[in-house]
């Protein structure tokens, strides 16, 4: 199995072909920091994200609509109606002069 080559072989070959560049007459321009390469006005193109072609797609709308008909059946519709149960409350039942006299629950 091959090897990928390591970061220090990486620069070592980076750097001969860059001196192989200046060599032959090459130059190189050093920009400042922030700046960039490309002309604001004429930015590169941008590399397709895809590069597979558009493809006609199948519309399923009745087969989506028979699944849908056919769940139907099988699951009838009945409205389930839910009965709250009454909530009670304690009430306490006082006599004429305002002593308690019991205590009774009451629904609500």
């Amino acid at each position: 199995m091959k090897k990928p080559p390591t970061k220090n072989e990486l620069r070592q070959r980076l750097e001969r072909q860059t001196a192989a560049f200046l060599s032959e007459g090459g130059k190189v321009k050093e920009f400042a920091v922030g700046e960039s390469a490309y002309d604001r006005s004429e930015m590169p193109p941008a590399a397709p994200l895809f590069e597979a072609r558009k493809t006609t797609r199948t519309p399923l709308t009745e087969v989506i609509a028979a699944l849908d008909a056919r769940r139907a059946e099988k699951r009838p519709r009945t409205k389930i109606v839910r009965h709250r149960t009454p909530k009670r409350r304690r009430q306490v039942v006082y006599d004429d002069f305002g002593e308690p006299l019991r205590v009774i629950w009451v629904e609500e």
